[in-house]
């Protein structure tokens, strides 16, 4: 069991006070409501009632996927081919030829940009670019926090029975056994951090996470589930072992401690949350139409919580074996067997379930990683870190479809035109919510500080 260091206080049954106070805030961390205090959004734009944020973590290549420059030098081109789109003009890598035929439907930005040199979600998550890789890596109490958590603090997806932000698979990091920052509360405090669902993912041999990272052969295979609270505790049994809790200090009653223990307790027991759980539900076809594998079950997920009620829910991609975008070696390999195939399946699955079942109006879907990859292809048939220029794909939600914002050079190395920054993505998204993007939230220190940071709601792509 884990325990917290300091003086402890044996309850009856032999549990130490600390102890049960540390089984509590396992069972609350994550699925805490937004506090009833928080402030009121300021309404603006407002079309969209949730948002899906698919974060290709590690980086994706643009010039690989989405934006081809056919007629570089093969150095830069690559090893693929290009293929038209429905839209004249504009081209795909060949291995996205189901999001090739949908761009008429969705909007592509060619143009993200910033300097935050580093495979981490912390800028993609909030907006912020300020940070740097040996003070972000690891999450922290003073990060800025991210857009679901700045979501929740505005009221945006309030459920009693439903965690109104959640991330899916686990938390980024999770097969490295490390936090990494972005989807967090940060100073806005823990209340706000997402629910973060579990998982355990199979592939078809046992995986070294440093000799298989970049094995094109491996897929993650599995499903997000309910998470398990501590030990052997699982959902079923919580009920059983809320009198465990009664037996701490009877200080804590009508605090806000208590109020949030009774929030966690009312969703981990849910019927609607178990249900929107259960992906078994679903027809076998469409679970095929997403894909089997973890990143495609996950997508699934999102939409099963969204058409429940959930307001913010995030989708990471970092597993071990070929779970990731950080192509430093292997690249076409990764890229043509596994990483592009899925996210084509996945993410066309997702547009055309939403609009079959009326959601793509009121769902906002976000698709981008944490930068490009460079350029020139280096020595390991691998791509490296390239901030400058990489993409974003947004559908549903109030964003025009059929819009491609933004121009790269003839190298895709830099926008020649129409940069967007982490934060007008952000922005966009606030905009699109009807949380006013020019708002600020107090920081650590109580110092009021831009949720968009500096960023503003890109106006080309609103419907």
């Amino acid at each position: 069991m884990l325990r917290i260091l300091g003086h402890s206080t044996q309850a009856c049954d032999g549990l130490t006070r600390r102890e049960l106070l540390a089984a509590g805030t396992l069972a609350m961390a994550g699925f805490l409501q937004a506090s009833e205090t928080s402030p009121q959004p300021t309404r603006t734009f407002g079309k969209a009632k949730s948002v899906i944020l698919l974060d290709l973590f590690g980086g994706p290549s643009h010039i690989d996927s989405f934006d081809p420059k056919p007629d570089a030098p093969p150095e830069i081109r690559g090893e693929f081919s290009s293929i038209p789109t429905s839209i004249p003009g504009i081209r795909f890598t060949e291995h996205v030829p189901q999001l090739a035929k949908r761009l008429q439907d969705f909007c592509l930005i060619r143009t993200l940009s910033h300097g935050y040199n580093s495979h981490n979600p912390y800028a993609v998550m909030t907006g912020f670019t300020g940070g740097s890789d040996r003070e972000n890596y690891y999450a922290k109490p003073t990060d800025h926090p991210g857009m679901g958590a700045v979501c929740q603090y505005f009221g945006v997806g309030r459920k009693k029975d439903l965690p109104g932000y959640v991330c899916l698979p686990a938390f980024p990091g999770y097969s490295q056994g490390l936090r990494r920052a972005g989807p967090y509360g940060g100073y806005l405090g823990s209340q706000y951090n997402p629910m973060f669902s579990t998982c355990d993912p199979t592939w078809a041999k046992e995986v070294d996470g440093a000799r298989d990272f970049y094995d094109h052969t491996l897929v993650p295979l599995g499903s997000p589930q309910l998470p398990r609270l501590t030990g052997d505790l699982t959902i079923d049994a919580l009920d059983q072992r809320r009198s465990l809790l009664e037996q701490i200090d009877l200080a804590s009653r009508g605090t806000v401690l208590e109020k949030q223990r009774a929030q966690a307790f009312d969703i981990l027991t849910s019927n609607r949350a178990r249900r929107a759980f259960d992906i078994d539900l679903e027809t076998p076809a469409l679970r095929d139409r997403y894909g089997r594998d973890l990143f495609g079950s996950s997508t699934l997920m999102a939409r099963r919580l969204v058409e429940a009620g959930c307001g913010f829910v995030m989708v990471h991609t970092e597993a071990k074996g070929n779970g990731h975008w950080d192509t430093h070696a292997n690249n076409f390999n990764m890229m043509k067997a596994w990483l592009l195939p899925y996210l084509d399946r996945a993410v066309s699955a997702l547009l055309d379930d939403l609009d079959a079942r009326g959601l793509l109006d009121t769902t906002l879907v976000v698709v981008c990683g944490d930068m490009g990859r460079s350029p020139k292809v280096n020595a390991k048939a691998g791509r490296d870190h390239w901030p400058k220029a990489g993409f974003c794909l947004m559908f549903g939600g109030g964003i025009k479809p059929g819009v491609v914002h933004g121009t790269t050079d003839s190298q895709a190395a830099a926008p020649k035109d129409h940069p967007v920054s982490p934060g007008d993505i952000c922005a966009t998204v606030y905009h699109l919510l009807g949380v006013d993007p020019e708002n600020t939230v107090p920081d650590a220190f109580g110092r009021p500080t831009h949720i968009s940071h500096g960023g503003s709601p890109i106006r080309q792509i609103l419907n």
